[in-house]
């Protein structure tokens, strides 16, 4: 474990009771509440002292409602000091209207619009998509892009076209490692850590392979290989939580990373498990 507390940038906060998460009906292991309790349980012996929320899917048209029940969490527990919020940015312009109300929840950092769950990943580059999310920078909000690693060109050319908003990918582009593909993926990843405006989100990364019967040795090729790409300073841990639970406990993919930066110095630890994503996020604002 590492020798000082870290910043969870990816954590999944839910409850079922009160709002409706179709996708969960076809995963009935995680289809219950799940709120930081039940997170300070599942991490186990590792100290975490500053959590980022990114949204969960929640049906349609109920965005605006889970960013006030997850500003109600964060006024009760200020490690929760970060959102990443569902916006609908194929709206266009249209969408101003939802950052606004988006901005009045103080945690707020930034947007997600899944990607990865669209039949045709091009939307994203659609002039209306592409036009909402260039007014994220005038809130002063980032762009997670969360898609699966055969659709990784769409999010390269996303961030392409919009220089001046920064992008954080998540789950490291999501790379088949169940069947142990590593092209295009491992040159793609190359090139959006090329793009100054993209950090990478060291997360989700043992559910990409298989889930019954993963192996250390198959993860830390693809770990090893984005941390070298994009540096110390432009990677952050996540660890998906409550997601990774279909794989892992907690602890277990923070003992991975340790041996992957087995022999790093202890600033590049600190800039993957804390530095980078609060600066990004601006946790300390």
């Amino acid at each position: 474990m590492p020798s000082f507390a870290i910043v969870d940038a990816h954590v999944h906060l839910y409850d079922v009771d009160r709002f409706r998460y179709g996708w969960l009906d076809g995963v009935p292991k995680l289809k219950r509440t799940s709120l930081l309790a039940d997170f300070d349980r599942a991490r186990g012996p590792v100290e975490v002292d500053k959590i980022v929320f990114a949204e969960v899917a929640i049906d349609p048209h109920l965005h605006l409602e889970e960013a006030e029940f997850i500003q109600g969490l964060a006024d009760q527990d200020r490690r929760l000091c970060g959102m990443v919020a569902h916006a609908p940015l194929e709206k266009g312009k249209a969408v101003e209207a939802d950052l606004v109300t988006l901005k009045t929840h103080r945690i707020l950092r930034g947007i997600r619009r899944l990607i990865e769950t669209e039949r045709d990943p091009s939307f994203c580059l659609e002039p209306a998509f592409i036009e909402a999310v260039r007014l994220l920078p005038r809130h002063n909000l980032t762009f997670d892009i969360c898609l699966k690693h055969w659709a990784l060109t769409y999010g390269i050319e996303l961030a392409r076209r919009c220089p001046e908003v920064t992008f954080i990918l998540d789950h490291i582009g999501k790379p088949d490692i169940r069947h142990g593909l590593r092209e295009p993926w491992w040159g793609q990843i190359r090139q959006i850590a090329a793009l100054p405006n993209v950090v990478c989100k060291v997360s989700g990364v043992v559910t990409e392979a298989d889930h019954a019967h993963w192996r250390k040795d198959e993860l830390k090729p693809y770990i090893a290989h984005v941390i070298e790409a994009f540096g110390c300073d432009r990677v952050m841990y996540g660890s998906d939580w409550t997601v990774s639970q279909l794989t892992h406990p907690y602890p277990s993919f923070v003992e991975i990373l340790d041996e992957v930066l087995e022999g790093a110095s202890e600033s590049d630890k600190r800039k993957l498990y804390r530095d980078t994503a609060i600066r990004i996020y601006r946790l300390n604002g």
